[in-house]
């Protein structure tokens, strides 16, 4: 997987801080998935709770509602996300702007490490070392991300305008299970589901992952604007894919939990 400079990566969610809410759509569906997979996995309750990779807040105020008692750290690497969670998240949580990829947190400070949609702008076998570390004997992990099915329609829409690369390649995440136990984790269980969102019109949808901070961010991309001919084409071929619900855009979503 070729994953996009971090600094590309910190000014784009930096840009669409102020969006990001309104649009985040996915965010909050995964993130209700996650907990309840959390759930499921019979996690008792956490002390201290790492939010990694926490954007505006809204898994910080998930993970408050259902465990009020806990310390909840909320870190992001884009200092305009955490300045959001700052003023959105429940009294007594921490932010800081941190990169998930080196914490700056002592070994074994949480009970449960929490990351969803975020690892896939990272390197995963990086990420959950850290996340190992952090975590102590027995402390819970869960986190979502995206596999290689993400945006399958909007690659076949630009397949016949052009041949640069128009969305991450998310194939690494297919091996996230392996990458979990390589980092030391146990008891890892993976389930993949695919949640479609459909919206009225092109422009709506690329609009929409450009309000998340999620556009564009793949190696070999277009850096210049569209022509008018090359944007009917695509217009033309993501119209061949509409269903009655509008034109999809379809994520593979990956949630995965496990112990250290």
């Amino acid at each position: 997987m070729t994953l996009p400079d971090k600094q590309r990566i910190r000014d784009s969610f930096a840009r669409a801080a102020a969006s990001y809410d309104a649009a985040a759509v996915l965010q909050r569906e995964v993130c209700g998935r996650l907990l309840a997979r959390l759930d499921a996995a019979g996690a008792a309750a956490p002390a201290r709770i790492l939010d990694a990779g926490c954007g505006t807040g809204y898994g910080a105020r998930l993970l408050h509602g259902r465990w009020a008692e806990a310390v909840i750290v909320a870190a992001d690497f884009a200092e305009a996300m955490t300045a959001t969670t700052r003023h959105s998240a429940p009294a007594g949580t921490a932010c800081t702007v941190a990169d998930i990829e080196a914490l700056p947190f002592a070994d074994a400070a949480f009970d449960l490490w929490w990351s969803s949609l975020t690892v896939q702008w990272c390197d995963a076998a990086t990420v959950l070392r850290e996340a190992a570390r952090v975590l102590r004997r027995d402390g819970r992990l869960a986190l979502s991300t995206l596999g290689s099915g993400t945006y399958a329609e909007l690659r076949t829409a630009f397949a016949g305008v052009d041949r640069h690369r128009h969305t991450l390649d998310f194939a690494a995440a297919d091996r996230l299970a392996e990458t979990a136990q390589a980092a030391g984790l146990r008891d890892v269980a993976l389930l993949r589901e695919t949640v479609t969102l459909h919206y009225p019109d092109l422009k709506q949808l690329l609009g929409a992952v450009k309000a998340i901070g999620a556009n564009a961010l793949g190696a070999g991309r277009r850096t210049g604007m569209m022509g008018k001919a090359a944007w009917q084409a695509l217009a033309d071929a993501y119209e061949r894919q509409r269903v009655a619900e509008g034109l999809p855009a379809s994520y593979d979503v990956l949630l995965l939990t496990a112990r250290k």
